[in-house]
């Protein structure tokens, strides 16, 4: 893979007073970053309102979700959030779809994740580009002679699928131009997504919880805390690894406890690699490093970043970016 096609992303979660987005994507743009993006969690803001406020505070770098699902927001919503979203960046936008996590717990019905977020695409894509024919899924439709009612910037959007499914991942070899697998830090699956994925030309990110400090043993404690909230869900989903379900149970039910630092201790070092890029800015770098050098075309640096948070980014742009520019393209 050619030096300019590999990207930076920053991810941010959406936990912050509006006002704070704006600062960190411009920060991260002026250091070269390529993508800047916002999750959309349960239980967290919406992604839209901070993506509307990066859109609107940068100039280059690409926006989007990071990712919406089908279940709790409509296919019609979606095109509409993306519609704006593009407008607001001029023509910027990206969309991400994915399942989801978490939604159990709102007794959603996620059956047959595959046609629900095939559906929802052909929905978002025909709105976008005024098609007013009609259409009749088996989950989703749109009524004939109906459109969104707004001038639309660009009747086409890039599409990024997240998921860790093998169906998922060959829906994005024929309808998406990127596949997210999210919460994993670990180069061992890119060459099996890309087999899934059947479609050369589809780009693959790896997306991590990422803690950088100069203390990189400080960086690392603070991971595993946060990898441990994750690793029940992750962990049984990368088809390189075979953990013991004994340490997935253990950690499992420390973190329903509230002793997160308890469940990171469990965490090994080489685990802790799987799910995050944590470590000093030497350390974060080689890592990425090898994300690329197994085939990952983007990089993208996961909450919490740091503590504080500012810092971390702060790191991420001036530390850690620079020992990686040889291998990300030139300069801006």
């Amino acid at each position: 893979m050619s030096n300019a096609s590999r990207e930076l992303g920053l991810g941010l979660q959406t936990d912050k007073a509006l006002g704070e987005y704006g600062p960190l994507a411009r920060a991260a743009e002026d250091a070269g970053f390529a993508v800047v993006t916002t999750f959309n969690d349960l239980w967290f803001q919406p992604a839209l309102p901070a993506l509307l406020e990066i859109a609107r505070s940068t100039q280059q770098v690409r926006v989007g979700p990071s990712c919406l699902n089908p279940f709790t927001v409509h296919p019609v919503e979606i095109a509409g959030q993306t519609a704006m979203l593009d407008a607001a960046a001029n023509g910027r936008a990206f969309l991400g779809l994915a399942r989801g996590a978490w939604l159990e717990t709102l007794g959603l019905d996620q059956s047959d994740p595959l046609t629900a977020i095939r559906e929802a695409w052909e929905v978002v894509r025909r709105l976008l580009e005024g098609d007013d024919s009609g259409y009749e899924g088996a989950r989703f439709s749109l009524p004939q002679g109906n459109r969104l009612r707004y001038p639309i910037l660009r009747p086409k959007v890039p599409l990024l699928v997240g998921t860790w499914s093998p169906r998922l991942a060959a829906f994005a070899g024929e309808a998406a131009q990127e596949l997210k697998v999210g919460g994993s830090a670990n180069p061992d699956v890119v060459p099996v997504l890309r087999e899934w994925i059947e479609n050369p030309d589809v780009r693959i990110v790896l997306g991590a919880v990422t803690v950088v400090d100069e203390d990189g043993d400080r960086a690392r404690k603070i991971a595993r805390r946060e990898v441990a909230m994750y690793l029940a869900i992750v962990a049984e989903l990368d088809p390189t690894l075979a953990l013991e379900p004994e340490l997935v149970s253990r950690v499992r039910a420390l973190v329903a406890a509230g002793d997160d630092e308890g469940a990171g201790a469990l965490i090994s070092d080489d685990l802790l690699d799987r799910f995050a890029f944590a470590g000093s800015p030497e350390q974060i770098a080689n890592h990425a490093e090898a994300a690329f050098d197994a085939g990952a075309a983007r990089v993208e640096f996961g909450t919490p970043h740091g503590a504080p948070e500012r810092r971390g980014i702060d790191l991420l742009c001036a530390e850690v970016l620079p020992r990686l520019r040889p291998t990300v393209g030139a300069d801006r």
